[in-house]
């Protein structure tokens, strides 16, 4: 079976990419079920959030093994592979990386064993802002990193390194010293643990199978394995699933800070994050638009399709028609055939194509999600334009994204976010719209039915909930800088019986 290129997604314009969906987990404990097969189907739920690799870790109780590859979660796993991963709890990843390379390493779930023989894997969503102290800590504590260069395997390597204490004890001892964003799901041979950083920036959610229970991203994945949603995973919360039951302890007082650009763009719309059904939040953000930056056209449209939604209720609130104006190749950007420098440079027609008799002689309102380079924006009003369009208005159902996120999503870097130095006049200018209008931010907060002080909007204000680390010691590549320089030279490596024999196409943790 052909193997990912680690570089698929979903952007429209693969040379340019735009804002990066944070990664996407699973965990499940269900003695009796296809507990790797309900982890494919959860993690397939979960494809949006990450589309660089995918990786499974199950456990039948004597052993932990873990599957995983570059690619899509249906390139990386077929039926033969998923028949093979036997147990009765499960962890699953999709990644799009937002610490460390995009590379096999760096796939996860990780894994390590302690000295006692218990095997931890671990997947993560999110992003830790004090890595490099992390960094430092595995190598004063004599630990040797296995290739990878991402803030998820110190974690695991601190869990491992306390061979003394059990996996439950080690998270209550490593979660507090962890500083950023994390919603983690984790296992060892025995026991499913989920857990969530203080503030909640990442959604979590735990669900309820009729012989087990379910933990994941978003409600979407507990739904397409049957099981129902329980309650959110609370912020400073680790719970542990195993034959005794549920348990529950908090590590740290709860500080609420959800994402707001999990409400715009990163969750699937049949989600509910804190109550809230994203479809129903876009559709009030578009019905906000058209109140704040109203306009006399002929047609509404969405740029599919994270502008679906927003551009029903531009429509419904404006009363201008709701139609279509773009088609969306669903498929490109999921070959290994690069393209040639000549289809390179059709850029968006690559993934979009206008309706011509749609749009020809129309003056078009056209509803996004967000605006970051602005290169998307460009060659669609440019298209819409060449197709007959007699005016395009452009609408984004976010504000302006002026600052880069270090909690999960890999923004472009600040002097590369259009917002960052023009105004609304000057992108309008740089995009070729007639006129350009952002939803507020007052606006798009009451839209999430939360209260702005649990809301995490640093995107858009500047505002970081979490404190970050002075310098350059922060970034998607801090650990191939100088923190790889001081772990390569610690002294020694854990001793590794029951530890992870690594090969390209899969990594399986022997049993001891």
């Amino acid at each position: 079976m052909p193997r990912g290129d680690g570089r698929l997604s979903h952007d429209l314009d693969p040379q340019r990419p735009g804002p990066q969906d944070a990664c996407g987990v699973f965990g499940v404990w269900a003695p009796g079920e296809e507990v790797a097969n309900l982890t494919y189907f959860g993690l397939y739920a979960l494809q949006h959030r990450g589309q660089e690799a995918a990786g499974i870790a199950v456990s039948d109780g004597s052993g932990v093994v873990v599957y995983k590859d570059l690619g899509l979660v249906a390139q990386v796993f077929d039926e033969p592979t998923l028949a093979s991963l036997r147990g009765h709890l499960a962890i699953g990843h999709a990644r799009y990386s937002t610490t460390g390379a995009s590379n096999w390493e760096n796939a996860q779930p990780t894994i390590r064993s302690t000295t006692s023989g218990t095997t931890i894997a671990l997947a993560h969503n999110g992003n830790l802002v004090n890595t490099a102290e992390l960094e430092k800590e595995v190598a004063e504590r004599g630990l040797v990193a296995d290739g990878s260069t991402n803030d998820t395997s110190l974690v695991t390597m601190l869990l491992a390194s306390r061979p003394d204490l059990s996996v439950e004890a080690a998270a209550l001892e490593v979660l507090p010293q962890l500083r950023g964003a994390f919603s983690f799901v984790f296992m060892d041979e025995s026991t499913l643990y989920a857990a969530r950083d203080q503030h909640g920036v990442r959604p979590l959610v735990l669900g309820r199978l009729e012989r087990g229970w379910v933990v994941a991203s978003e409600t979407a994945a507990l739904d397409i394995v049957g099981a129902s949603v329980v309650r959110e995973v609370e912020p400073g919360e680790l719970i542990a699933i195993d034959e005794n039951g549920l348990r529950s302890t908090r590590f740290a007082a709860p500080e609420p800070k959800g994402c707001l650009f999990e409400y715009v763009y990163i969750a699937r719309p049949d989600a509910t994050i804190a109550g809230r059904n994203i479809h129903a939040a876009r559709v009030q953000i578009g019905r906000q638009l058209a109140k704040e930056h109203p306009v006399e056209a002929d047609l509404v449209i969405p740029v599919p399709e994270s502008g679906t939604p927003a551009a029903i209720g531009y429509a419904e609130a404006s009363g201008i028609t709701y139609g279509a104006g773009l088609m969306k190749n669903p498929y490109v950007g999921r070959t290994f055939i690069q393209p040639s420098q000549t289809l390179r440079q059709l850029g968006v027609r690559l993934k979009l194509n206008p309706l011509r008799e749609n749009v020809r002689g129309k003056r078009l309102v056209v509803v996004d999600d967000s605006i970051v380079r602005g290169n998307t924006q460009r060659a669609i009003v440019r298209m819409l334009r060449e197709a007959g369009a007699l005016e395009v208005h452009v609408r984004i159902s976010s504000p302006p994204v002026s600052w880069p996120c270090f909690y999960g999503i890999d923004f472009a870097t600040r002097a590369e976010l259009l917002a960052n130095g023009l105004d609304n006049d000057g992108i309008r200018r740089s995009i070729g719209a007639d006129t350009l209008g952002f939803v507020s931010l007052p606006g798009l907060i009451a839209a999430t039915e939360q209260p702005k002080t649990r809301l995490c909007r640093a995107c858009f204000d500047g505002e970081y909930p979490i404190e970050l680390p002075a310098g350059n010691l922060i970034g998607k590549h801090v650990l191939e800088g100088v923190g790889r320089r001081v772990a390569n030279s610690a002294p020694e490596a854990l001793p590794t019986n029951g530890s992870s024999v690594a090969t390209p196409g899969g990594v399986t943790a022997n049993r001891p």
